[in-house]
């Protein structure tokens, strides 16, 4: 029986990777000679109208209904399996962004471990949708079946709650990049604000209310200079939409554990990276780059200072997401109605060990046996910071968190998916 990190590589490169005018006049004149009959006639075509709209609507309807990507007892059915718990005092969990690098990750070792999952993703394109398809095979594979759906389609996630009496929620869906948000600042308050608030609405509402673990950011703690940074700390003072998403994200979950007793644990993890990571990423994209021979670009920050972040291997931020869930306890309300204070926690997950970007760069080059070519210029005003640093004392006492990956080595595993998943290893003979 292989292993869940060998299942994680693919066996075939990028597979985972369908004269009339006259008598008409009479008889016109004929229909319409008095008063009274252009208001019948009047009548007639309202009434046609109407008719016909009725019945357009209810062919929009139908078709709305043939075509929708959810619902039917087949549907309900697939739901069901997935969720159904296979250990004892286990879990039926929702997976939002289930089809993301992290949600992939954490829905596989809740599978494994013999939790009921049930995903839930968009399949936006904000990167490649081909490698969350990819993802989702992978993932159907091992019994985890992936709602095609938007977070903000409330009458979706009040169906999966009437099929499936969730326990938990692991809500890690949300529109990601900092950088991004220049270009397309709705798209994040589409997602990681209304999204956030239509989950928790009917989260709320739900009888039994679940328990709820969430995906903050590292990138909260903003221009704050104080290291290494803890939960305690101001996070006020964001660089970016993205980090005042998140930061309104945790003011946003703290009044609905406030009001309606939803136990909530938010997450803020700290530059995740490994196999089926995001192609966004500085090491996935620099990976990308060092192969083909283009030029890399290196930030520097004030005083000609290197870039350095608290790199977190994605293994180590699934024991924390599942930590989280173990220790999340109760929510305390009923159909919205609060019965007694519930659970609410920040934890910070991250590695402890910044590593400046150019380190970063240099492991990639032995592993990949290639000489990167790099372009270094000053940082520029995109909402960046010059280094993160997690404090982790607080998941440590609270579920025993501890990363155990350092950047050499997951480096390694990444690089090696990487080879495999593009079929570098068939085509250029790299180890």
């Amino acid at each position: 029986m292989p292993s869940l990190e060998e299942e994680l590589f693919p066996s075939t490169p990028g597979k985972f990777k369908i004269d009339r005018g006259q008598s008409m006049n009479r008889q016109f004149h004929r229909y319409f000679a008095s008063t009274s009959t252009m208001f019948l006639w009047a009548l007639f075509l309202i009434a046609l109208t109407a008719s016909y709209l009725s019945f357009q609507s209810f062919v929009d309807s139908g078709s709305r209904c043939f075509s929708a990507s959810w619902g039917g007892i087949q549907w309900e059915k697939q739901v069901r399996n997935s969720a159904q718990i296979h250990r004892s005092g286990g879990m039926s969990v929702l997976v939002t962004g289930a089809a993301g690098f992290v949600g992939t990750h954490v829905s596989l070792a809740l599978k494994k471990r013999g939790d009921g999952v049930v995903g839930l993703d968009n399949f936006n394109n904000y990167y490649d949708p081909s490698l969350k398809r990819a993802r989702r095979s992978l993932l159907n594979s091992h019994g985890v079946f992936v709602v095609e759906g938007d977070l903000n389609d409330v009458k979706l996630l009040a169906k999966l709650f009437d099929v499936v009496a969730f326990t938990h929620v692991m809500h890690l869906a949300a529109q990601a990049g900092v950088r991004y948000a220049m270009e397309n600042p709705n798209s994040y308050v589409h997602s990681n604000i209304a999204g956030l608030v239509t989950l928790l609405e009917v989260c709320k509402s739900a009888n039994p209310q679940p328990a709820i673990v969430w995906a903050s950011s590292s990138s909260v703690y903003g221009l704050n200079d104080k290291v290494p940074f803890s939960e305690a700390d101001r996070t006020d003072q964001p660089a970016s939409l993205y980090a005042a998403t998140k930061k309104a994200g945790e003011e946003i979950t703290h009044t609905y554990n406030h009001i309606y007793g939803l136990s909530i644990t938010g997450l803020r993890f700290f530059t995740v990276y490994g196999p089926w990571g995001r192609p966004d990423m500085a090491y996935f994209s620099f990976t990308r780059n060092i192969l083909q021979g283009k030029p890399i670009t290196l930030y520097r920050g004030k005083n000609r200072a290197d870039l350095a972040r608290d790199f977190t291997y994605i293994d180590d931020i699934v024991k924390g997401c599942l930590g989280s869930l173990d220790t999340s306890g109760k929510s305390t309300g009923s159909g919205g109605k609060k019965k007694g204070n519930a659970p609410y926690r920040i934890f910070n997950l991250g590695n402890t060990s910044p590593v400046k970007v150019p380190e970063l760069v240099n492991i990639l080059e032995r592993h990949l046996k290639v000489k990167a070519k790099r372009n270094i210029i000053d940082m520029p005003g995109n909402g960046d910071v010059p280094f993160t640093h997690a404090n982790i004392s607080y998941a440590q006492r609270a579920f025993g968190y501890k990363p155990t990956t350092d950047l050499q080595t997951g480096l390694k595993k990444f690089v090696r998916w990487y080879l495999s998943y593009y079929g570098y290893n068939n085509r250029k003979g790299l180890q």
